[in-house]
């Protein structure tokens, strides 16, 4: 994780390219004592809405805690997930702390501050699937991913995470289907072949829809993903802020807490 860590820090460095105004996020955070963060509403348990209709889980949790640190009140959006990765964000939004992989086409238009945890991508099937039982047995099988995931680059056989050894991609002519994740798990359980034959998620995500749909198993674990905090580009100023606040709230077993409650163990660590 420490050189993963060190590659991030430097790519993040090279593409710190068309600046806005040094400090700029920093100073309207200042300023206006409000951070704007970025959550997915669809995502549990990191970011979901609650049986009161209010976002709740790991990643407002996390989020709740960076605020806190700061001394500045919290705001969640829930834009689109195409929108979030696409930058730009023009003040819009300050972070986004909601579960996201860096990798290369994503670093041309945000910056990655720093990591705060780390989980598996995972392969999903029908508990009645017999032939699925990893990545090598998906050629010419139907998939479902999220939208704008980092799972369509996997399948696509383009995905590289910056400080990851290269992936392995042992498949050939599978078709990809984005939808919303809910939608795919749904799909899946109808029985192998019906509209999908597996599904490729992060393990708490996958554990989690799982628990509501027993008929639901995990093949097997595909490859590590860290998650970054994820900012617009440019403001060096603000990202040191927000990475010696997640080092403060890791050191002080804030993160770990948060991870435990929602997660019953810790992914937080830096060693993971």
């Amino acid at each position: 994780m420490r050189t993963l860590l060190l590659s991030l820090t430097l790519l993040s460095a090279t593409f710190f390219s068309g600046f806005t105004q040094a400090g700029a996020t920093l100073d309207r955070v200042t300023k206006t004592g409000v951070m704007r963060n970025i959550i997915m509403d669809s995502y549990p348990p990191f970011g979901f809405l609650d049986d009161n209709n209010q976002l709740a889980g790991f990643d407002v949790d996390v989020a709740k805690a960076v605020a806190q640190r700061l001394g500045v009140k919290l705001e969640l959006a829930a834009p689109s997930w195409e929108t979030i990765v696409g930058g730009n964000w023009r003040g819009r939004w300050d972070t986004c702390i909601c579960s996201m992989t860096p990798n290369a086409e994503r670093a041309k238009v945000l910056d990655f501050p720093v990591p705060y945890y780390s989980s598996p991508a995972v392969l999903v099937v029908n508990n009645k699937e017999t032939h699925i039982k990893s990545a090598a047995d998906l050629s010419d099988k139907k998939v479902g991913i999220g939208i704008g995931s980092s799972y369509e680059l996997y399948l696509q056989k383009t995905l590289s995470i910056p400080g990851h050894k290269p992936l392995q991609f042992p498949f050939d002519h599978v078709q990809a289907i984005p939808s919303d994740e809910e939608i795919a798990f749904q799909n899946l359980a109808l029985g192998p072949g019906v509209r999908l034959d597996a599904v490729i998620s992060d393990l708490a995500t996958a554990q989690a829809r799982i628990k509501r749909m027993p008929n639901l198993k995990i093949a097997t674990e595909l490859f590590s993903e860290p998650n970054w905090v994820a900012t617009d580009k440019g403001d060096a100023e603000w990202d040191k802020k927000i990475a010696d606040t997640i080092k403060a709230l890791r050191d002080d077993g804030t993160l770990a807490k948060i991870s435990q409650h929602w997660l019953g163990e810790d992914i937080t660590r830096e060693d993971q």
